[in-house]
Order: structure tokens, then C-alpha cells, then sequence
């Protein structure tokens, strides 16, 4: 979600905020702004929009302080103004937040009987005022967050920046990541993740949850969530050093799209022994297979339509019964967790709110947890009783695309680990699915050839006001991601639906200017699927059609479009048809002149609820 960075530098920092900062605009964000101290003064730049707009009111207003934070923002509480943009400050310091502070109307209210004035709406305010106050009564600025932090409540990162303070700098983290860096010659950094860093530093340290941190030149002093202090491993990261960058693609997206050949190949790499065709987990399971009575599943978004499909494999390769839940209503629902049950938590960042509060119920309540991520140190991965690790690499464009694909094949790698260990699934029929899954990636190669025709069918698609997505079994979900990805980029309204419901309700909405995307692999249903397509047909839906040339040829229907993939056997079909539907998105959205990589009102790491 929004950005943080802190720097403690030996010379000018403002030029290293920012660059830190575009390193980060892939998370989404509607301003910007850095704070520095000028001959021990606080000053700051903000702007609304994208950080070329802070950059160029640095160029007209520069700052020369050697301390600094930046942030991006992206907007929670107030609209996202100049005024909204972080950093907040007082004539004592200034903040930047990313998360939400629950109880800030509680803390405002209190803060202005005491004199306080609020000029913004947000509710990193209430922070600002807070930590003043206790400085106004004597305390010092470690002394003043220490007494400041237990009055907090929700999920937050802070860096705080202390007028007259040259060498000090003060994070901490509830909920949301933080991480130190280690420079040359004593320089210290704060930031959101080890991307922010990384063009300074290979050398971290990620604060556990309830730490906070005094940082001064050459030091860092972590305490714990009771102000005690602690001990915090540094650790050498692999993120680069340099801003990862779109190669010859237009879009990050773009980019994404087509790495998926060879980042699921990597994953499938990790995952299975190719020579004896069986799967290899990188990991120990930390429970016995055959006691397993059932599996619970639970993300976000794209991740959860991953789930989604994964129940189907679950299902069948494992015999385990499955249940998936959204998140943000599992953790409410007050679910009752069955013994010697596993729960899996996907999330692309490892740092989603809803899903990390999940892990902490089952946790609770005695699941082993196997938290399936792309960002082996996040907190879902720490926190889990194994990391299954996604080999997506960085994920830059705001809509997941490879992220999704890898986290499929780690998911249908589990389920067959699962139904071999359990006896489910014998030797043989464990080698037939793990040759299945090894020609994916080559599969999904030839889908890449599509593109041009893709392109051709998003124009269609562009002109249209709603779009419906159909599937059955695993392409069910697959409809879901479909007309997620379309909603996310393009703004055009969308629904998925399992195309045996259409007769329930969505038929009333076919005419002759809906497009229909039906997603019709070769399996078991797809003649219950073309039964669907033809009640389409017959009420002058304008469908466009994705399968392989049996299911195409088998609809037996006029089509206003379709994208033929390679004949392939359906177990794993999900992960490759997953590609067009991605493209198909993607090529509305140029068509239309959107902002692909960063779709407004959109975040890529959600870390509120």
C-alpha cells in the first residue's frame, strides 16, 4: 500500500528519497512527499499525484537537510490532496504512516481539548499531535514515542523525523512491514520493504511485529512491543539494486504477462524432480499427511481465486475436503477449525492484513499453517509453519498477473504431494499429473503467440459497458480473475460466474450488446459448458470463446470472437489459460488509454483491513 522511507545520510537526502520512493510506486499511491530537517528546521514538499510532480517542486523548492522520510500515499481516511499528503508535522516533528489508526477520532477528540488544532483529515494526524504532546510535557523524542505507541490501536508503520534532531530517526511497526537498512560510513535507512532499500543496502534487518526502533548514525536500538530491548537478526537481501525496469514492454504488466513461461518454470523447478517425475517439496510438512482431516484456504483478490482453483485439486488429487473463505470475512465469522486441520495462506506480498489476521486465528486455534508467498522474509512467510515460496520475482503492475500463475503451480505441487503421501494417488499416476505439469510452461510459450489476435479482440471489448465471464469446474474461478482483471485496469463493470448458474439470474442481462467470454477448456463438462454457450447464442449474446480447437469447433455456435489455445490435458489447464484472460484485459485497457500498472483507487500491497 503507501511507501515509507527514512534516511539518516552523511550528505543531502531529498534526491535519495525520491528515488527510494519510485521504487515503490508499484504499491499504488496518490501523493507524495518528503520532510528534512534544514539547520535543524523542519521543511517540507508535497504534491498531489505522481512523484514527477513532487520532483519538480523540488527543482523550484530544494532541500539540502541530511535526515529525511518520504512517502507515498494512498488514500484511506481524507481525499488525496496536497493538504492529505504525508508527511504530517508539528512544530516538533513529522510522520509518515502507512496502515490506519483505529482510534484516532478517540485521540483527536482528547488532543484538541488540550489545545491541538487538526488541518487535515487523515488520521496519521492524531500520531503527530499524540507524540507532541508528550514532548510538550518534558519527555524526550524516545521517551515521548515510547509513552505514545501503547496508545495506539490498528495496523501501522511509522517513521518519525524530530525538529533539532540531526541524528535520530524513530520507526516502528504494528501490523504493517518495516525494515532497517545498514549503509556505508553509518548511514541508516528505514523503508517499506527491501525494494526501498535495496539501491543503498544488502544488509537488513525486518522489525517483528510490535518493534520499534531508534536509529542514529552506525546504531540501531530495537525495542519490543513492552519497551524492552531486543535483538534483531540482520540478514543479506537479494532485491536489486537497481529499479527494475519494463525492458522493451510498454507496461510492467505487460512485462509480467510475459515472464510467466519462465517463472513458472523456475517455480516448477523448486517443486519437482523432473528425472523421476514426482514432486520434491523444498520443505518438510510439519504435520503427517494421512492425519490431515481437512483444509481451510483463505486470501485476497487474485490470490484468493487461486484458492479457488486449488480446492478443485485438493479435492481431487488429496480427497481432503476443502474450504475457502475470502479473508476479510474468515476473520469475523468465528469459524470453528477442525482438529488436525491445515490452514494455506496465499498472499503475493506475504504482508496482506486480512489474510496475516487469518494465519494468527487458525494459529490460535491449533492449525499447522502453510503460507503460500512470493516474499520469503514478509510476515505471512515468518509467521507460517512453512513457506511455500512463489518464484514470481518482483511484481510490479498493480494487477497480478505472474504472481497468479506461479502461485497456481505451488498450490497444484502441494495437492499432488498431498494425494501421493496420503496413498491417493500411486507412483504412477503421481508421474502421469507431474508430466502434465511440466509441459505448462511450454504451453503457456505458445499462448504468448496469441497476442496479436487478443489485441484485435480487446477492441470489441473497449467499446463495451458490461462484459460477463463464464466457466465451469477450475474455470469458474478462472471467469472471476477474468472480469477482476477487467474491472481492476479498464474500469469496465464485469461479473464471473459458474456458467450452470446463468439460467439463475445472469440470463436476464444477455443481448445482443453483452459480450460473453466463455473459458471452455477440453474436460469433463465442456459439454455442459457448450449447453451454456448455445442458451447464450440463442438470446444474441456476443460470445467470445477461449479453448482449444476441439471445444471451439464443438460449440457449433456463430462466434463474435475466440482465442484458440494448444490442445492440452485439463488437469492443470487453469495455469495456461490464465495467460489470455490476462491479456485480454490488458489490451482493453491500452485500447481504452488507461493507466495499466497503476489502476486508480488500487493498492498493491493491502496492508489495512
Amino acid at each position: 500500500m503507501c511507501g515509507i522511507v527514512g534516511i539518516l545520510g552523511q550528505g543531502p537526502v531529498a534526491g535519495s528519497l525520491i528515488d527510494a520512493l519510485k521504487r515503490l510506486e508499484y504499491r499504488g499511491y496518490d501523493s507524495a512527499g518528503v520532510a528534512t530537517l534544514e539547520d535543524g528546521r523542519l521543511e517540507r514538499r508535497r504534491a498531489e499525484g505522481k512523484l514527477r510532480n513532487l520532483e519538480a517542486l523540488l527543482r523550484e523548492k530544494p532541500l539540502h537537510g541530511c535526515v529525511g522520510i518520504g512517502h507515498t500515499r494512498w488514500a484511506t481516511h481524507g481525499r488525496p490532496t496536497e493538504n492529505n499528503a504525508h508527511p504530517h508535522a508539528s512544530d516538533k516533528l513529522a510522520v509518515v504512516h502507512n496502515g490506519i489508526i483505529e482510534n484516532f477520532r478517540e485521540l483527536r477528540d482528547e488532543l484538541i481539548a488540550l489545545g491541538h488544532k487538526f488541518v487535515t483529515q487523515t488520521d496519521t494526524e492524531a500520531v503527530v499531535h499524540l507524540v507532541t504532546e508528550q514532548i510538550r510535557r518534558g519527555l524526550s523524542p524516545v521517551e515521548a514515542v515510547a509513552a505514545s505507541l501503547p496508545r495506539l490501536k490498528g495496523a501501522f508503520a511509522l517513521a518519525i523525523l524530530f525538529e533539532g534532531e540531526e541524528n535520530l530517526l524513530i520507526g516502528a511497526r504494528r501490523g504493517a512491514p518495516l525494515a532497517v537498512g545498514y549503509g556505508e560510513g553509518g548511514e541508516m535507512y528505514l523503508g517499506s520493504d527491501a525494494l526501498a532499500l535495496a539501491a543503498f543496502t544488502d544488509t537488513i534487518t525486518y522489525l517483528e511485529d510490535g518493534d520499534w526502533v531508534i536509529l542514529r548514525r552506525g546504531s540501531a536500538e530495537f525495542r519490543d512491543e513492552e519497551n524492552k530491548p531486543v535483538e534483531r537478526p540482520k540478514l543479506k537481501t537479494q532485491a536489486s539494486a537497481f529499479l527494475v525496469d519494463k525492458g522493451n514492454y510498454r507496461h510492467f504488466m505487460a512485462k509480467e504477462i510475459h515472464e510467466q513461461p519462465e517463472v513458472v518454470a523456475r517455480t516448477l523447478a523448486h517443486y519437482i524432480d523432473f528425472s523421476n517425475g514426482c514432486v520434491r517439496l523444498p520443505f518438510e510438512l510439519p504435520f503427517d499427511p494421512k492425519d490431515l482431516r481437512a483444509i481451510t484456504i483463505t486470501a485476497c483478490g487474485t490470490a484468493y481465486y487461486a484458492g479457488m482453483v486449488a480446492k478443485y485439486w485438493f479435492e481431487r488429487f488429496a480427497r481432503l475436503p476443502v474450504e475457502i473463505d475470502v479473508a476479510s470475512e474468515f476473520r469475523y465469522r468465528d469459524a470453528p477449525m477442525p482438529e488436525k486441520g491445515l490452514m494455506i495462506v496465499v498472499s503475493q506480498s506475504g504482508e496482506t492484513a486480512d489474510s496475516l489476521a487469518s494465519l494468527r486465528f487458525a494459529r490460535a486455534h491449533g492449525q499447522k499453517v502453510i503460507g503460500v508467498v512470493n516474499v520469503p522474509t514478509s510476515t505471512i512467510a515468518r509467521e507460517s509453519d512453512v513457506a511455500a515460496p512463489t518464484l514470481a520475482g518482483p511484481e510490479i503492475g498493480v494487477a497480478s498477473t505472474k504472481a497468479f500463475t506461479c502461485q497456481l503451480t505451488v498450490l497444484a505441487a502441494l495437492a499432488l504431494a498431498l494425494g501421493r503421501a496420503r496413498g491417493v494417488l500411486d507412483a504412477a499416476e503421481e508421474k502421469r499429473l507431474v508430466n502434465e505439469l511440466m509441459v505448462v510452461p511450454g504451453l503457456l510459450a505458445e499462448a504468448m503467440k496469441l497476442e496479436p489476435g487478443i489485441e484485435a479482440l480487446s477492441h470489441q471489448l473497449g467499446k463495451a459497458r458490461d462484459v460477463l465471464y463464464l466457466g465451469r469446474g477450475p474455470s469458474y474461478p478462472l471467469a472471476l480473475e477474468g472480469a477482476l482483471k477487467l474491472k481492476e485496469i479498464s474500469y469496465i463493470h464485469a461479473e464471473g460466474y459458474a456458467a450452470g448458474e446463468l439460467k439463475h439470474g445472469p440470463i436476464a442481462l444477455i443481448d445482443e450488446q453483452l459480450p460473453v467470454i466463455v473459458i471452455a477448456p477440453t474436460d469433463s463438462v465442456l459439454e455442459k459448458t457448450v449447453s451454456n454457450l448455445q442458451e447464450v447464442a440463442a438470446r444474441g449474446g456476443r460470445i467470445i470463446m477461449v479453448g482449444d480447437s476441439h471445444a471451439i469447433d464443438a460449440a457449433a455456435v456463430s462466434l463474435a470472437g475466440e482465442i484458440r489455445l494448444p490442445d492440452m490435458a485439463p488437469d492443470f489447464a487453469a495455469i495456461v489459460y490464465a495467460a489470455p484472460i490476462q491479456m485480454l484485459a490488458y489490451y482493453t485497457a491500452v485500447f481504452m488509454g488507461k493507466d495499466v500498472d497503476q489502476p486508480r483507487n488500487l493498492a498493491k500491497s493491502v496492508t489495512v483491513e
